[in-house]
């Protein structure tokens, strides 16, 4: 079974909130962080955040960042998406509901990942659908 993370900019929250049904009965579980984030990173509460995020990420195998106009200026959604790649889930990027212009957060230009137009039925495929595997020296025995 898919278990999707979401990541998504802090200001982002409520237009989020109301896509979270389109994830239920789809044949996957669902993670995401719904408390209000701290601005300062270094404070107890954040250190507590962060711990709790990579406790959901680990069980996560797919993160869907939902990029809006200002998600590229989160720090949230930076270490979000550097605790999935660091497990190695596979990042989908694609635009929240009317962003029609976005810079995408810094780990998906570094990973030069495609970014999405909003299409809930688009985004169910991406989830489902079993990523490329790439072997190096395939034909090395």
């Amino acid at each position: 079974m898919k278990r999707i993370f979401l990541s998504f900019a802090d200001e982002d929250a409520a237009r989020v909130k109301r896509l979270v049904p389109l994830f239920s009965g789809s044949g996957y579980e669902l993670d995401y962080y719904s408390g209000s984030l701290p601005g300062d990173f270094d404070s107890p509460q954040a250190r507590e955040i962060k711990r709790a995020l990579g406790e959901m990420i680990i069980k996560c195998n797919v993160a869907v960042c939902l990029v809006g106009e200002n998600t590229h200026r989160s720090k949230w959604v930076d270490i979000e998406l550097e605790k999935n790649r660091n497990k190695g889930n596979r990042i989908i990027a694609m635009a929240l509901k009317g962003t029609v212009e976005a810079v995408l957060p810094k780990a998906i230009q570094e990973e030069n990942l495609r970014f999405y137009p909003w299409d809930p039925q688009r985004l169910k495929e991406l989830i489902t659908e079993e990523p490329v595997k790439l072997f190096k020296n395939a034909y090395s025995f």
